[in-house]
């Protein structure tokens, strides 16, 4: 129970990888402040689970790309559950298509959810963290950040966005005990990725060293370390959960 007495908020945790990373937490001791946008019933799901492992969990609705939003979940998390630990920013959103095809919205909404708001959320939670000295961020990027695939420009571009920000913050916030890293998950087995995998599994199998698709909680293992007490050294990196996946 190493994360006992201690609170993770963890944005997009009604299912996929932010699902595995909330329960991961949960069944080391962590209390969680679980984010989401609109799957109630899958949030709630998540929450009937954290609570039979006895943990405290409360459920927090809201859409990350609201700059608003950062400041009501850090307050609310704060107000329900006392203190904020570890900040795992998961909540993000894809909207794959050639760039001469995209649209405003298709740019801007990405950008929003998946770098913007993560900006805005950190700076809301750290200055809870800055008083104690104390913090782990954890940032949800992508393997698509350095080796994306077609129509994936502004996906792309927000995780690259998101990584750069993680080193930024590891250099701000190092001297005030707070230690922020990312984990680039590859291609893993989510609803999100399921047509995908289906329409091209043997090529994309062929472009990894494994031979097979992770399921969420390998994402959610290597989270749970770096955000865990155990980590004390390592920060400004990104950490590649991709079976190895190879340029090609």
């Amino acid at each position: 129970m190493e994360f006992e007495g201690q609170v993770a908020l963890v944005t997009g945790a009604s299912r996929g990888i932010g699902r595995a990373i909330a329960l991961r937490l949960a069944e080391a001791g962590c209390d969680i402040a679980l984010n989401y946008r609109s799957s109630t019933a899958e949030a709630e799901d998540v929450a009937e689970r954290i609570a039979a492992l006895g943990r405290n969990v409360e459920l927090l609705p809201g859409d990350v790309a609201r700059p608003e939003v950062a400041r009501q979940l850090a307050e609310a998390a704060c107000e329900k559950l006392g203190r904020i630990d570890i900040l795992v920013n998961n909540a993000g959103i894809g909207r794959d298509k050639l760039l001469l095809a995209m649209d405003a919205d298709d740019i801007q909404e990405v950008i929003a959810t998946n770098l913007v708001g993560p900006m805005f959320l950190t700076q809301a939670v750290a200055l809870t963290m800055v008083k104690r000295r104390s913090g782990r961020i954890v940032n949800i990027s992508s393997t698509a950040a350095s080796r994306p695939g077609k129509g994936q420009a502004n996906y792309a571009a927000s995780k690259g966005g998101l990584e750069a920000f993680t080193k930024a913050m590891a250099v701000e916030l190092g001297s005030r005990g707070i230690l922020v890293n990312a984990v680039a998950p590859g291609i893993i087995k989510t609803d999100l990725t399921q047509a995908l995998r289906n329409a091209a599994e043997s090529e994309l199998l062929g472009r990894q060293v494994v031979n097979s698709f992770a399921e969420p909680e390998a994402v959610a293992d290597a989270v749970a370390y770096l955000a865990s007490p155990r980590n004390t050294y390592t920060t400004g990196t990104v950490l590649a959960v991709d079976g190895g996946l190879k340029m090609v």
